[in-house]
């Protein structure tokens, strides 16, 4: 009897420390998943004062230094309602995240959707629309949807639903269109709507010299994890907007590398992506195509 008492003590005490553990490491999870979240946005700032604020209450209050360790602590308790009013953007971009399309199909078990190929497709006919509105100097703004929603990014804009084709998007930026100052979102590989409205960046870093199609890709990028790429008007640069960083004047080719890699998946599978690309370039008779790579 003596052994079986001490057998569920054992036992008791392990299932205590295992679950210590997961405690720990859940909550380690959480902050880092919520500092990456506002890492890139101006919020940075903000949670760096929170952290001098938490310093400077722990040093006065280890000091004896009553009336300023009395204040901080009260700046501190009335700051939460302030918190959640400032970290607005990122706490709802936190629960979309949460409540993704991806999310959700990967919680119940569903996981048809479009294959790497039809991805492949995708991303080809828009590198081969930004080549050529590079060389027309004709602005674009195409967004690729990921994990987060963009279904009320699209709302602002025009539903088209529509297979990707270069003609199409193209025809879709042609300066004299009516959607051509708009976005163009991309969900499943299918244009989802285009003359869309993207949040302006609002990061004072950004080089002076950018102009209101730029900020709002990085901008877009900021509050999704989305992929942005962008054609300069004046310039005809092609770049690309990933987490509120800004890739700029990307060549045809590096611009393929990056979206394969970011909307395609594993570095490894990159080589037999780009054979899919050559090949279907071969039975087009498309000699640029050969003559890039």
């Amino acid at each position: 009897m003596k052994e079986i008492q001490e057998f569920f003590s054992n036992l008791n005490s392990t299932f205590f420390d295992l679950t210590d553990v997961i405690d720990i490491l859940l909550v380690a999870g959480l902050f880092y998943y919520v500092i990456k979240l506002i890492w890139n946005t101006s919020a940075r700032r903000i949670a760096w004062a929170i952290v001098i604020l938490l310093i400077a209450t722990f040093l006065t209050d280890l000091m004896n230094l009553h009336t300023v360790n009395y204040l901080l602590d009260r700046v501190l308790q009335l700051g939460f309602v302030a918190l959640v009013i400032v970290f607005q953007p990122e706490l709802r971009r936190l629960l979309e995240r949460v409540g993704s399309r991806s999310t959700v199909k990967g919680i119940i078990g569903l996981t048809n959707g479009p294959g790497p190929s039809d991805s492949v497709e995708a991303i080809e006919q828009v590198v081969m629309a930004c080549e050529a509105m590079s060389k027309e100097r004709v602005g674009a703004l195409i967004v690729f949807e990921r994990t987060n929603s963009l279904e009320q990014i699209a709302d602002t804009g025009t539903r088209v639903d529509a297979a990707v084709s270069q003609e199409l998007i193209r025809n879709i930026f042609f300066p004299k269109a009516s959607l051509h100052d708009g976005a163009m979102i991309i969900h499943e590989n299918r244009i989802e709507a285009a003359g869309c409205v993207l949040p302006l960046s609002e990061n004072r870093n950004l080089s002076t010299d950018l102009g209101t199609r730029h900020r709002a890709g990085v901008g877009m990028s900021e509050n999704c994890d989305g992929v942005v790429v962008i054609v300069s008007e004046e310039t005809g640069a092609i770049s690309v907007a990933v987490e509120g960083m800004l890739k700029r004047h990307l060549a045809t080719q590096t611009l393929r590398k990056l979206l394969v890699q970011e909307l395609v998946g594993e570095e490894k599978n990159n080589r037999g992506v780009f054979d899919l690309i050559k090949n279907r370039g071969r039975k087009k008779g498309g000699d640029s195509d050969a003559s890039e790579s």
